[in-house]
């Protein structure tokens, strides 16, 4: 029984007794176009014709991985299509040189990405590169990422970052982690695990030993520590947990069943739903007080609270109307009013980081669909649908989302879907799992933050 199920029938059941095979992003095979104008890459309405970005081998420990990370990052992104190394007439480049242009224009290249990994004496490595707009014969961007060797996975998705976000002025999300339920096993021997994978599904990592059900797994702002739901023999739990230091920290014991819990966009306060005398309501605490705060009381079930980035508004799923639909309140409970306008089922709401949109999971005639409306519920569009799918969560950048996906008969597996619904595909990690929460961009530390290496020549 998938998340929001569950928590539906936990909730009525104590009212009652009053106590991607891997999918591949979808991209068009056209021609490279003669390039006229400046290099840009234009995502406001989705890319019907992949960019094509010349990935040369990096030099030096690691290159070549280095390499392939970028380039897998960039083809995930749907905006991008890496050319196939074989085209390339010239090799062997050089930091200290800009590319032969024409040998470049001449294959189609509309945009040349070069770079070496060298030692340093303090055992770190230095990670540069450049990004050429060979049609304009300038440079788009150089950089300089400075770091130990071990980091090298973590530096690719920073550059595949920069690159992103130089090429289409929206800021990356590839240098982020993914938390999620990872599933295994069946029946009896099922096992519900936390795990945490790199946003490309590479190192997954479990976090807890399987003797819990885990659900409902979410990141605060920062992206070292996160809130989930566990579920024991004899209790129910909301657990606070540090990545960096392991360290778990119970919310405490609530009267009545606490579930569906998620972070303040400053990570100061967790909202979550408490089943209590014959209602399920939406709560907030203040972690550093402890003071619990009710919002609703309606009779209806309200769950799923979901913060507005500047914390002044929540929304969240209730069927105090007879079916689940979103409502928005103000932080502090006022005004709640509904939001949705469709018909069927609005589960699981998710406020996007720009504030702009809200994401959900909708059921209707029997399928299952991933969407997303504007913040006063106009402007619904479907991204994604399939026999079941649900629970998704925003990329940092605001611009994807992740959900949880199950084939009829099958398994569930992790995908990723952009907001013109055009780029959808399972996410890298192939492993069995549901309910992921993306985490916001990484710090820095320890490496040391890129820096630029001299003025860029192509003009924005």
């Amino acid at each position: 029984m998938r998340l929001n199920l569950l928590l539906c029938t936990v909730a009525a059941v104590a009212v009652a007794g009053v106590t991607l095979v891997q999918a591949q992003v979808a991209r068009p095979q056209t021609p490279a176009p003669q390039q006229q104008g400046p290099v840009e890459v234009e995502i406001d309405q989705g890319v019907i014709r992949p960019f094509q970005i010349a990935v040369a081998p990096f030099s030096g420990p690691n290159g070549s991985q280095v390499t392939t990370v970028i380039g897998d990052n960039l083809r995930r992104s749907g905006f991008f299509e890496p050319m196939n190394p074989s085209s390339f007439i010239e090799t062997g480049l050089s930091l200290q040189n800009a590319p032969n242009f024409p040998q470049w224009t001449q294959i189609g290249a509309q945009a040349v990405l070069y770079g070496s990994v060298t030692p340093r004496a303090d055992g770190r490595n230095d990670f540069g590169f450049r990004l050429y707009d060979p049609y304009r014969q300038c440079q788009l961007v150089s950089y300089n990422f400075t770091a130990t060797p071990e980091q090298w996975r973590r530096i690719s998705h920073k550059i595949a970052d920069v690159v992103y976000q130089r090429m289409t002025g929206e800021s990356g999300f590839f240098d982020s982690r993914i938390l999620y339920v990872a599933e295994s096993g069946t029946g009896l021997n099922r096992l519900s695990r936390l795990a945490i994978v790199d946003s490309d599904g590479a190192d997954p990592q479990f976090l807890t030993d399987g003797n819990e059900i885990i659900l409902t797994p979410r990141f605060s702002s920062k992206p070292d520590e996160i809130v989930y739901m566990a579920l024991g023999k004899d209790y129910s739990r909301i657990y606070l947990y540090n990545l960096s230091t392991s360290r778990r920290e119970s919310l405490g014991e609530f009267d009545g069943q606490a579930f569906g819990p998620r972070y303040s966009p400053d990570g100061t306060k967790v909202a979550f739903s408490i089943i209590r005398g014959g209602n399920t309501d939406v709560y907030v605490m203040d972690l550093r007080t402890r003071q619990l705060s009710r919002l609703t009381s309606d009779p209806g079930i309200d769950t799923s609270p979901s913060f507005s980035p500047d914390a002044s508004r929540i929304v969240f799923n209730s069927d105090r109307s007879g079916t689940p639909r979103l409502y928005v309140m103000n932080a502090d409970g006022s005004g709640q009013r509904p939001i949705s306008r469709g018909g069927g089922s609005y589960t699981a709401p998710a406020w996007s980081p720009r504030g702009d949109l809200i994401a959900f999971t909708k059921s209707q005639g029997g399928r299952f669909a991933t969407g997303v409306m504007n913040a006063d519920g106009s402007g619904e569009r479907q991204l994604s649908s399939s026999y079941f799918e649900e629970g998704p969560s925003w990329a940092p950048n605001g611009r994807y989302l992740m959900f949880a996906r199950q084939t009829r008969g099958g398994d569930t597996n992790l995908w990723m879907v952009d907001l013109s619904g055009r780029v959808i595909a399972q996410s890298g990690y192939q492993g069995r799992g549901s309910d992921p929460a993306w985490s916001p961009l990484l710090a820095d530390t320890p490496m040391q933050l890129g820096r630029a290496q001299g003025p860029d020549s192509c003009p924005s």
